[in-house]
């Protein structure tokens, strides 16, 4: 019999806590976390490490206690029904369409920290099924839900294609998030339709380099989301700032970095997209506007505070180490900007992220001037490995 701690998985991500981030500052196994979670461990942690657990979480003892024991269990008839459904799609029902959902959020969990080639297909599947049991379905209030769980996987394929092409293939980026957004409306979903609309946001400013589409989309989606969630208003402005800094208009953007850490101010646990949320955003992106603004020297500190807060092996955290050695590199920094990308390189052997791929070959067209130094060009040597192991 399965069981989850979802009450404790919720609550280590509102605190901005990924599995791997939890369990380093816990000194266990994040495998130890995963079973935790899981109800693998039906007593959960060991006493001796519930009174830290309880003090990185932000809970009391008994609060702790509270988030420990609420389990629930799944006895493994959603799965066989899963498959009856299939085989019969117009028997589907809630029981089939909440397990669809449950599949899709647990690709989305491993999205940060797993190749996305890796994720493709069970996604590619999951969206399928969705959308071959709501042509069958006999109710509104089952079409109403599989709807919904459309608009999510819809918005995670859109991110897993464009990010294992490394960001080279928007046109099926955009399909799939054009899906989840005419998903989203059929059931008055704004947050859903809100992130799909971010996510083409970062298509245009990070693929087609299209900031003014970009500003349009991020704006857009700060307008939709703006009675939903804070948190996906704060990172619409956050975005629509880095939009403006692509433009070269300082006031514009450091206006929209104050307008997104107004929003994240006001952030609570029910935000519908409370997940999406890290202590780590307003840095990551602050520093990439002043980088895009030609300010490294005031994105230094901004981005070296934000990757000694990420140690997750994410992809966002090889985002960053790319951004600072770029700052390094720009100010002649070349030991730093050395030491960073392998660090960056370290964890784009986990992820193969297109995101960092990208930093790190932009880092290396800004070293030619330096190849002759040793500290470059065992930085070349290790990117040659590494792409020989694609």
């Amino acid at each position: 019999m399965a069981a989850r701690r979802r009450s404790l998985a919720r609550r280590r991500k509102s605190l901005g806590f990924s599995q791997e981030s939890l369990a380093e500052a816990l000194g266990v196994d994040p495998k130890t976390v995963q079973r935790w979670e899981r109800g693998v461990t039906e007593d959960g942690p060991q006493p001796w490490l519930r009174p830290k657990l309880a003090r990185l979480l932000e809970v009391s003892p008994d609060g702790l206690e509270a988030l420990l024991v609420d389990v629930e269990r799944d006895d493994g008839e959603p799965d066989e029904r899963l498959a009856y459904t299939l085989q019969h799609p117009g028997s589907v029902d809630l029981t089939a369409v909440a397990r669809l959902r449950e599949r899709v959020h647990e690709l989305d969990e491993r999205y940060d920290r797993a190749p996305s080639t890796s994720l493709l297909a069970e996604t590619g599947q999951a969206l399928g099924q969705v959308t071959f049991l709501s042509s069958h379905a006999k109710t509104q209030r089952i079409r109403r839900e599989l709807s919904a769980v459309e608009a999510e996987s819809a918005i995670l394929m859109g991110q897993l294609v464009w990010d294992a092409s490394q960001r080279r293939d928007h046109a099926t980026a955009h399909r799939y998030f054009d899906q989840a957004v005419t998903a989203a409306r059929k059931v008055h979903d704004t947050a859903a339709e809100g992130l799909a609309l971010l996510r083409k946001s970062y298509v245009a400013l990070y693929g087609e380099t299209d900031p003014d589409t970009g500003l349009t989309l991020t704006r857009r989606a700060a307008e939709t989301t703006a009675e939903t969630s804070h948190v996906l208003s704060g990172l619409a402005l956050l975005h629509a700032a880095e939009a403006h800094a692509m433009r070269g208009e300082l006031a514009e953007c450091e206006q929209a970095l104050g307008e997104a850490e107004t929003r994240f101010e006001q952030i609570d646990e029910d935000d519908a997209a409370i997940e999406l949320f890290s202590p780590t955003q307003h840095g990551r992106l602050a520093g990439s506007c002043y980088l895009f603004l030609g300010r490294a020297k005031q994105a230094e500190p901004i981005l070296q505070a934000t990757a000694a807060q990420l140690r997750d092996r994410s992809k966002s955290q090889a985002i960053v180490l790319g951004n600072l050695s770029l700052v390094y590199i720009r100010q002649a920094k070349l030991d730093e900007a050395a030491g960073t990308l392998h660090g960056a390189m370290d964890v784009i052997e986990a992820t193969w992220g297109g995101g960092g791929l990208n930093i790190l070959f932009d880092a290396c067209r800004e070293m030619q001037p330096w190849r002759t130094e040793p500290s470059v060009q065992d930085v070349y040597d290790r990117v040659m490995t590494l792409m020989a192991t694609r």
